[in-house]
């Protein structure tokens, strides 16, 4: 999987969700390869897209077309400033990846001092989160080490806060602990009210 996420202060958040509705409408049609997107502004006021390929080739090839130029030259209008472009072939699925199901969704950028433990928590906790945890529906990690997305996808924002705050297992909450340590610089993206698409 190659994954490509976008970031930028919105100029015009209802303009950006027309852009959105006129990619999956005329530009993803075309796009060979294209296995969905999620998207939306996040309540820290960020526009977020995150789009998912089976390849780097199929991106690539995607960013080529005329059609995906024209919409990008229109779509760059309605952002503030800059955009900032992260991606990565280097992507791992957490539960199974994305789902279109969700009702709130969560990106954290972080640097991580050490991704092999990261990786080891998350599989050690796997059974403990998944009893303690039921609005976690899935989610990605995106690669660029040191460098790590972690986009996580819920049944709702209310049902994520209200996991928040549970009491965790103690095995658990060792185990969480331990995992917080190995992440710092962490920005997050909270997107309440997410735009989800896949092919077909």
């Amino acid at each position: 999987m190659f994954v490509q996420i976008m970031t930028g202060k919105p100029a015009d958040a209802v303009g950006l969700r027309r852009q959105w509705d006129e990619w999956m409408a005329h530009v993803a049609p075309g796009a060979i390869g294209w296995l969905g997107a999620t998207g939306g502004v996040s309540s820290q006021g960020d526009a977020v897209i995150v789009a998912r390929f089976e390849s780097e080739e199929a991106a690539r090839a995607n960013s080529d077309r005329a059609e995906q130029g024209e919409w990008w030259a229109e779509t760059e209008k309605y952002f503030e400033g800059p955009v900032e472009f992260y991606e990565s072939a280097d992507v791992t699925d957490f539960w199974g990846g994305g789902s279109d199901a969700a009702g709130f969704v969560q990106l954290m950028r972080a640097t991580c001092s050490n991704r092999d433990r990261l990786e080891e928590l998350e599989g050690e906790s796997d059974a403990l989160l998944r009893e303690h945890r039921p609005d976690v529906l899935g989610g990605l990690r995106v690669w660029n080490a040191p460098t790590v997305v972690a986009v996580d996808y819920f049944t709702s924002e209310a049902e994520a806060r209200a996991g928040e705050q549970r009491e965790m297992p103690d095995a658990m909450k060792a185990v969480w602990e331990e995992w917080g340590s190995l992440l710092s610089d962490m920005t997050w993206f909270d997107i309440t009210e997410p735009w989800l698409a896949g092919p077909g």
